[in-house]
């Protein structure tokens, strides 16, 4: 998979919380809210939704970068660098 833009990642963070919660509302997230406390995602949540981002970007996601994965904003960031230090 090609480098994401910032828009594409936002993309597919939504789509993947989206098939892990159907009725999430993103209207209710702004892009610097903990989106796991306003959508109420779960550990498990969580864990899928990893999963889900991992699969869909082929990008290396670890434990240790969770915390970088806790806003749209910041989820969005990680995904564009990690998507491009991956194809380098």
């Amino acid at each position: 998979m090609k480098p994401l833009n910032n828009a594409e990642a936002l993309t597919v963070i939504k789509e993947s919380i989206t098939q892990i919660i159907p009725d999430a509302d993103f209207t209710l997230v702004g892009p610097d809210d903990k989106f796991r406390d306003v959508l109420d995602l779960d550990s498990l949540d969580f864990l899928s939704l990893i999963e889900l981002l991992s699969e869909r970007t082929r990008a290396r996601i670890d434990e240790e970068d969770y915390p970088e994965l806790t806003t749209l904003s910041d989820a969005a960031r990680f995904l564009v660098d990690r998507t491009a230090a991956d194809r380098s």
